[in-house]
């Protein structure tokens, strides 16, 4: 394990890294942000998850219902997310250019929609619905080799927000339709993953209704960075 000991470490930003098991001891927090998964976190001898997770379920009551096992919730929370990007795109039409725009190393709102296009033919076509067709062009997936130009994506489109926002609506008519008639009994059925090297592998085995839960929760934990993102946006152009 890497020991980092009287170093000054103000200011560093770890992505995309795992610290399972790290031990911050005598250490000075302040302003920190910790975002991503984070379970058994303990802070002054504190377990502090179960206390994040409510405040967050408090705030975001969608989340109680991605994570139900009722048909009819997993519909309202797909209603829910699908208004709540609506909204997020009226804030974005009124700011000609933000959608283009990013902070922190962070994709715009534009390559957010585009990866959820991503996420739906993935996670939603191939695994609930055993779809074999080619992903639409303009999606953004994994960065993962030899995934990431492969199986129909276009790296090289740049689509305007609403050619975006037309698919994407298209995309949550089809989940929705989908939702209207799925059953408890459908959900709890192994998702029929086709047998071919195509993202996602490590689907194969899960439910439907654990497949359609990452699309769920892609779609909310995405608007959350872009409305987040908007956010510091407009206070720099405030400034």
């Amino acid at each position: 394990m890497t020991r980092y000991v009287d170093e000054d470490l103000h200011g560093v930003e770890f992505r995309e890294c795992d610290l399972s098991g790290a031990r911050l001891i005598g250490v000075v927090m302040q302003d920190a942000v910790i975002d991503r998964l984070v379970a058994n976190l303990v802070v002054n001898g504190v377990e502090v998850s179960e206390y994040v997770e409510a405040e967050l379920d408090r705030r975001h009551p969608v989340r109680v219902l991605i994570r139900s096992e009722d048909p009819d919730d997993l519909r309202e929370a797909s209603r829910q997310l699908h208004a709540g990007w609506a909204a997020t795109i009226e804030r974005i039409r009124r700011r000609p250019g933000i959608e283009r725009r990013s902070v922190n190393d962070e994709w715009s709102a534009v390559q957010t929609m585009r990866h959820l296009v991503f996420v739906h033919d993935s996670w939603f076509r191939r695994c609930c619905l055993g779809s074999t067709e080619l992903f639409t062009p303009m999606g953004i997936g994994t960065t993962v080799e030899p995934y990431r130009g492969a199986h129909g994506l276009d790296l090289s489109l740049d689509p305007t927000l609403d050619e975006i926002v037309s698919v994407r609506d298209a995309q949550a008519a089809e989940l929705e339709a989908w939702l209207d008639e799925v059953t408890a009994v459908q959900l709890a059925e192994r998702a029929p993953v086709p047998d071919d090297d195509v993202w996602p592998p490590y689907a194969r085995g899960r439910l439907v209704r654990q497949c359609l839960v990452t699309v769920l929760n892609e779609t909310f934990e995405h608007h959350g960075f872009c409305v987040r993102d908007l956010d510091l946006i407009e206070a720099q152009d405030a400034e």
